[in-house]
């Protein structure tokens, strides 16, 4: 790029069209907020060449002249504005800190709305171009627009000191009175505030004017001296007449200041009396805060107890429907979900009354025992209730199957003994069994009792027709001639003679394979369905009794689990052994006596 004076040509050029006229234009580099960064270095791509310029629409001497910053960018046909800013929004002036040479600043408008995009930063050739650049700018601010922009971390005596050297060199483009010149002294943004210059203009040739009355006799020391002494004295002489003249004035002074002193006075009073209402409403204050303090944490405590009773409120609640349910609903099968979901709920609500779910604090609570001891009566109408019916249930159901003559063998139709429906209907009620157990599970025993003697007397009536039928239909041939050696036990072969008793085998056999099955099954019906907490009635084979022994003899070898096992699970085998022998009593003798009756 060209020097100052062709710069300037070229900037006047590029406004020789408009009505704007060129100040002073000078070369800068552009950036914008901080350097570029590539691989860990500055990159020099991030700054462009511009050229600054100062126009104004109206003569330099003329007042209100409208004066504008150009940012002028360079082109193939020379400089072209590329952006205007009015020196009326001119607010600050900021100097870079990371430029060790000065000579980078950002210049901050407040018209500026866009907050997002980092401030342009522009970058002078040295520190004279920036300092008459920014005399200019404050120059014409003060005489314009009555007002400076903020310097921000600029020396500004070293910048007036500039000015004034060189003054007579850049008349066109002089500095502006240093004593106008606004800076701030803040710690926050380190400015200092300069109110007046050095020396003026006329003070620097006054004092020129003094040293050059005595160059004629400095050689003259004496005569030098002497001169010095009467001015001296004369100078005494009238400061002190003018101290004599201005007595009435000192008086009046030291008047005023008898007044201040007394009005001093009277102000520290009141300040001393203010001073002690302070001090008491301090204390007011800090006593305020304090009870403030204890209510908040009250509130807090308050809230925290209410959440709490709410909680536990919602725990000792008892839904209507679930009483009705409980108390006077009935068994019907339609109203089993119903009656279910009552003994969950109160199951759950009493489990939350006890340790761990419910917590210690709330055990000895008046509210809490009293709403134990209704859900404890709760408990014992609808296990009393449910009890009866199922008693009721198992006896009705056997009652209309022995009745039912179609259930069993008749004369001339051997039939299988079936008791499908009889388990279907049982198990509608298998859940109710299982929340009777976890309510009470001693309710359990005289159930137990009434639904083995019931099947008793069902199977043995099965068991006695299906016999009778059978010996019915099984006749048994004799051989006359060999009766005598039969019944003396003689241990001949078949050609011996002796009655022929294929058919009772047969029928012995059919008799045993329909009902050791019917048994077995009802057995295992009855463990599942009466909640016997014992494994299924199957039978191991010789291989998998092995296998099962050899692993509870690992597990007992190794924790010793299976023998604590075995104990617990022993009461319940044996309660269920006897429930089993009250099930099943009288079958056995009933099978013989109906094989005996065919002849064996």
């Amino acid at each position: 790029m060209a020097d100052d004076s062709e710069v300037q040509r070229l900037a006047e050029a590029a406004f020789r069209d408009s009505d704007n006229s060129v100040i002073m234009a000078f070369r800068v580099s552009k950036s914008r907020g901080k350097w570029g960064v590539s691989g860990g270095r500055r990159s020099s791509l991030a700054s462009k060449q511009r050229v600054l310029a100062l126009t104004s629409n109206n003569s330099i001497n003329s007042k209100n002249l409208r004066v504008n910053l150009q940012v002028l960018k360079v082109s193939s046909r020379g400089l072209q504005p590329a952006k205007v800013y009015k020196l009326k929004h001119l607010s600050k002036i900021e100097a870079v800190q990371n430029d060790n040479t000065g000579c980078t600043f950002v210049l901050g408008f407040d018209n500026l709305t866009s907050q997002s995009v980092a401030p342009a930063q522009w970058t002078m050739r040295s520190l004279d171009d920036r300092n008459r650049f920014l005399t200019c700018i404050m120059k014409l601010s003060k005489e314009n627009l009555g007002r400076l922009p903020k310097i921000i971390g600029m020396d500004v005596v070293e910048m007036a000191l500039w000015a004034q050297a060189n003054a007579k060199a850049h008349p066109p483009r002089g500095p502006a009175d240093v004593e106008d010149i606004e800076i701030v002294d803040d710690p926050t943004e380190g400015i200092v505030t300069v109110e007046k210059d050095l020396f003026l203009k006329v003070e620097e040739e006054d004092m020129q004017a003094l040293l050059d009355t005595y160059v004629m006799g400095i050689d003259e020391a004496e005569a030098f001296s002497e001169r010095l002494k009467r001015e001296l004295l004369a100078l005494e002489a009238a400061n002190v007449h003018a101290i004599l003249e201005s007595e009435p004035l000192v008086e009046e002074v030291l008047h005023q200041l008898s007044i201040a002193a007394s009005s001093v006075d009277d102000l520290d009073e009141w300040l001393r009396m203010f001073n002690v209402k302070l001090r008491h409403m301090r204390e007011d204050i800090q006593s305020i805060e304090v009870r403030n303090n204890k209510l908040d944490m009250q509130e807090k405590n308050n809230s925290a107890l209410v959440h709490e009773l709410n909680e536990l409120l919602d725990r000792l609640k008892i839904p209507d429907e679930y009483v009705s349910s409980l108390t006077v609903g009935s068994f019907d099968e339609a109203r089993m979900p119903q009656t279910v979901e009552a003994c969950e709920w109160l199951s759950q609500s009493l489990h939350a009354l006890e340790p761990p779910y419910l917590d210690g604090c709330y055990l000895n609570m008046r509210a809490v025992k009293d709403k134990r001891a209704e859900l404890f009566k709760l408990k014992t109408t609808f296990v009393k209730r449910a009890s009866e019916f199922l008693r009721n249930y198992f006896t009705s159901l056997v009652d209309f199957m022995v009745n039912d003559k179609s259930y069993f063998s008749q004369r001339g139709q051997l039939k299988r003994p079936d008791h499908a429906d009889l388990r279907f209907k049982c198990r509608t009620y298998a859940r109710l069994l299982q929340h009777l157990k976890n309510l009470d599970k001693s309710s359990l025993i005289p159930l137990r009792k009434a639904y083995c003697h019931s099947l008793n007397l069902l199977l043995r009536r099965e068991a006695r027709e299906f016999g009778n039928e059978l010996r019915a239909s099984t006749k048994v041939t004799r051989n006359p001639n060999s009766s005598g050696a039969w019944m003396d036990g003689s241990t001949g072969g078949q050609s011996s003679g002796g009655p022929d008793t294929s058919t009772v085998s047969d029928a012995y056999a059919k008799m045993l394979r329909i009902f050791i099955p019917l048994l077995v099954d009802e057995s295992t019906f009855f463990a599942s369905f009466m909640c016997f907490d014992v494994l299924p009635l199957v039978p191991p084979g010789p291989t998998d009794r092995r296998m099962s022994e050899d692993k509870d003899d690992d597990q007992e070898n190794a924790s010793g689990v299976s023998s604590k096992s075995s104990e617990r699970d022993s009461a319940e085998f044996e309660a269920l052994n006897q429930s089993l022998r009250e099930l099943l009593d009288g079958t056995q003798a009933r099978r013989f006596l109906c094989c005996s009756g065919m002849g064996i």
